[in-house]
């Protein structure tokens, strides 16, 4: 699409969510676990607990896969603070708060999935020159018609990053794994790609930025953090 439709869309989209967030005191929990923590028991002692002091229809459910046993929960913020009391019971390792205003990629988002949805009819969508993968299948867009709908869900759905990780990377035994770059400040998908897929990883190097103000063919201080 093009880069100004596309910045609309993001607009109506962020706009539409944050709409939202503001109906339902809701948020998202980063959980560290290990192979034998019991996300989704979890999530629905969660409901019950909520169910329990009188919330209607509770939400807690996964958000985002992020790689092998790290997952985000979101939903009702009651629900997220009974899961960090009791992190112990479902052999979570470590659970922190995100600085997010709302239960994102869960149901609680469905009032937001319209607006943006009447906003992509409206933007022509050429099938991608390369290929494009959605974190809501984990596969390759197919189609324009195809990405219309999966941008739509993908407001309400959870991030499949970790099997988007492995879509991409599959390959035959003795296939050589291609260069990876991470543009921008932070390396956290590089550190997210090692944790999925270890031999992947050796082909990755991280790009960062500079900042406006920088004369670009200056030394920069490899001690200073982008921001």
């Amino acid at each position: 699409m093009e880069f100004s439709e596309g910045l609309y869309a993001v607009k109506v989209r962020a706009e539409a969510m944050q709409e939202a967030s503001e109906a339902v005191p809701s948020g998202m929990l980063s959980v560290l676990g290990q192979p034998r923590s019991k996300f989704d028991f979890a999530c629905l002692e969660a409901q019950k607990h909520c169910k329990s002091l009188g919330i209607e229809s509770p939400v807690c459910e996964v958000a985002n896969y992020l790689f092998p046993d790290c997952r985000v929960i979101s939903g009702h913020l009651e629900a997220l603070r009974f899961l960090q009391k009791n992190s112990s019971r479902y052999h979570f390792r470590r659970t922190k708060m995100l600085p997010v205003s709302g239960g994102f990629h869960t149901r609680l988002m469905g009032p937001a999935v319209q607006p943006l949805a009447q906003v992509l009819k409206t933007v022509a969508i050429r099938k991608p020159l390369v290929a494009v993968y959605s974190n809501v299948s984990g596969s390759r867009y197919l189609h324009p018609t195809h990405i219309r709908q999966l941008l739509g869900q993908q407001v309400v759905s959870p991030v499949k990053w970790e099997q988007t990780m492995h879509a991409i990377y599959e390959r035959r035994r003795g296939t050589e794994f291609p260069s990876t770059w991470e543009v921008g400040p932070g390396q956290q998908l590089g550190s997210i790609l090692r944790s999925c897929n270890l031999k992947a990883w050796k082909g990755y190097s991280h790009v960062d930025v500079l900042r406006a103000s920088e004369d670009p063919d200056a030394d920069l201080d490899p001690s200073e953090s982008p921001r």
